[in-house]
């Protein structure tokens, strides 16, 4: 019997949703925490055991049958939780999973616990910290167990406990995937190309905002990330309404959370959802003409000018530094 259950489709996610399965069935007083692949062991090690999930049909890539397979893995594991990576396709997945089993569902939460609730011993309630306004505060939420809750991104460190491989996989043939109707059908898939930026792995970001006045400038913030070893971030303007850098490089609460152990902001104004999503960046440093910015709010360091005069200033600053 394990008291939580770890699932997502994306390879990286599903070790840190595995490590917040870990940390939470640590609790004093609760089981084990299992980690859940579909149709093939992966061979990756999740620091918990592992169970494989397959059926008389494909069940990787669909809402519906994913949802099903964590429903009969709960009901047979006897789970008080059920964590999801916080993706879209998990999003899905947990609000599917929710309806079938009617159980409450906590979304993109971290540091989470099991506390007692209230006068009541036998109950428990999961409780998680989330932001709230777009990030200026947080909020922490809880729901009665059983529940689901759903892990962003980068908010648990995957192989957090420890090296050792946990080497125990068990596997469960589900009997009731024939027949399920399926609402959306799966038509392609496509891999993600190589290059794709990984900004959630990224030590050093240098992120560029609306204060650059051509896409063709963009070049100075790729020399700066260059010169300090990051990679390039954006701000939504950049990415999402004007279409200058991809859409894997939106940082922000409508894009990607990050906590790199340098984060320069470039002509990044700082609205609410930019800031939601470096907030737990270790050091940012902000370049911005407007000394009234809201970046310089959140900012260790704050430089403000021009960023056309300040960026190859900065450039000359560390290629002297290099070259002693």
């Amino acid at each position: 019997m394990r008291a939580v259950l770890a699932f997502s489709e994306s390879p990286e996610l599903a070790g840190e949703v595995s490590a917040a399965a870990a940390l939470l069935a640590g609790s004093p007083g609760e089981g084990g925490a299992l980690a859940i692949e579909l149709d093939a062991p992966s061979g990756r090690n999740f620091g918990v055991p592992v169970l494989v999930v397959s059926a008389d049909k494909p069940l990787r890539g669909s809402f519906e049958l994913t949802a099903d397979a964590l429903s009969e893995v709960a009901k047979r594991e006897g789970s008080s939780v059920t964590l999801i990576g916080a993706t879209r396709f998990g999003r899905e997945v947990a609000a599917r999973l929710a309806v079938k089993t009617r159980r409450g569902v906590l979304s993109d939460v971290k540091d989470l616990r099991l506390e007692p609730g209230g006068s009541d011993a036998s109950i428990k309630l999961l409780t998680g910290v989330k932001g709230a306004f777009a990030g200026k505060f947080n909020a922490r939420v809880s729901s009665p167990t059983p529940c689901i809750a759903t892990i962003p991104p980068g908010a648990y460190e995957a192989g957090l406990l420890g090296k050792d491989p946990v080497q125990s996989t068990e596997t469960l043939q589900m009997t009731s995937a024939t027949g399920v109707t399926e609402g959306v059908r799966r038509i392609e898939s496509r891999a993600k190309p190589k290059n794709m930026v990984d900004l959630k792995s990224a030590t050093i970001i240098v992120s560029a905002g609306r204060g650059f006045k051509r896409k063709e400038d963009l070049s100075l913030v790729e020399e700066l990330a260059e010169a300090v070893g990051g990679t390039v971030g954006a701000s939504r303007p950049l990415t999402s309404d004007l279409g200058w850098l991809g859409e894997e490089r939106h940082v922000g609460l409508t894009g990607i959370y990050v906590r790199p152990n340098l984060y320069i902001a470039v002509g990044i104004s700082g609205q609410l959802q930019h800031v939601a999503g470096i907030k737990d960046s270790r050091l940012i440093v902000a370049i911005n003409k407007d000394k009234q910015a809201p970046i310089f709010q959140v900012a260790d360091y704050g430089i403000v000018g021009d960023l056309y005069q300040v960026v190859p200033a900065l450039l000359k600053a560390i290629e002297a530094r290099k070259a002693t």
